[in-house]
């Protein structure tokens, strides 16, 4: 890929991004509503694809400060992240292990699937408990043949102790609605 091709994609990713929290939450704000779950479950489902990188932790705070309930932006942080990945997940597994192959070379995607097979499980987790791209590491996993359920469910362990703990902290420090 050259590089005006990486560039041209970056731009249009970060176009994406742009307009899709610009008609959401955006337009929530400029007319003096408060933003509602739905844009929330909008714009952090698109965070969590892994072609869209968004810092989507921070709509939790934000969402709390408008007086939504932290348990409800927990679920709905939770199940918009996992269909995401889900999707991630699956075109990793579309596109296959022959990409890899041809990235690294036969001999360092053995050494890969090696380093896949015995640390896969706590990078995934590690990824989805700290705000680090845990969208491409479920790509990953789905192109090496990484377990979907297994790689699902150490997810959504990750992805609900990291939410879980932004909202008590955030409550904690006084600025959450419950």
């Amino acid at each position: 890929m050259t590089r005006r091709t990486r560039i041209l994609i970056a731009v249009v990713t970060v176009l994406i991004a742009v307009a899709l929290v610009s008609s959401t939450v955006g337009r929530a704000i400029y007319a003096g509503r408060t933003p509602g779950l739905g844009s929330f479950a909008a714009v952090h489902f698109a965070g969590y694809l892994f072609f869209l990188l968004m810092p989507v932790e921070a709509l939790v705070p934000y969402y709390q400060t408008e007086g939504h309930p932290g348990g409800v932006l927990v679920l709905l942080a939770v199940a918009t992240a996992l269909a995401a990945q889900a999707i991630d997940y699956g075109i990793g597994r579309a596109v296959g292990t022959g990409i890899l192959e041809d990235f690294l070379g036969r001999g360092r995607y053995a050494k890969f699937s090696g380093l896949i097979a015995r640390w896969g499980s706590w990078a995934i987790l590690t990824f989805n408990l700290f705000p680090l791209s845990s969208p491409n590491m479920l790509l990953v996993a789905g192109m090496s043949r990484f377990g979907a359920v297994r790689a699902l469910a150490l997810s959504a362990a990750g992805l609900i102790a990291k939410y879980v703990a932004i909202v008590y902290l955030f409550d904690a420090l006084g600025g959450g609605a419950g």
